[in-house]
């Protein structure tokens, strides 16, 4: 992961609710009104957080109907999965493992 992207990644990862969200996108694709229910904060704020994780590429987004579904993008999923849920920065390491609730 080049420098540039590393710092999206941090900054989009430096935030509690966007951690919750990423450790329920882990498990399945959802809707912000599904994540806003699960987590119980507004929709207004999932769909916030939600943009800054897909621009930082962490997320991807498919319509199904009029609803739009959001899931980790499978080349992250592949990574976690090979690397026992550690993503590895240029200059860090992230455990996702350890996502809070």
């Amino acid at each position: 992961m080049t420098g540039v992207k590393c710092m999206a990644v941090l900054k989009a990862l430096g935030e509690m609710n966007r951690l919750r969200i990423m450790r329920l996108l882990l498990k399945e694709q959802l809707g912000v009104n599904a994540v806003a229910q699960r987590l119980k904060i507004s929709e207004y704020n999932v769909s916030k957080h939600l943009r800054i994780l897909k621009e930082a590429g962490l997320l991807e987004m498919e319509k199904s109907g009029k609803q739009r579904l959001y899931g980790v993008v499978p080349s992250l999923k592949d990574e976690l999965a090979a690397n026992k849920n550690v993503l590895e920065l240029d200059c860090c390491t992230f455990r996702f493992d350890k996502l809070p609730r």
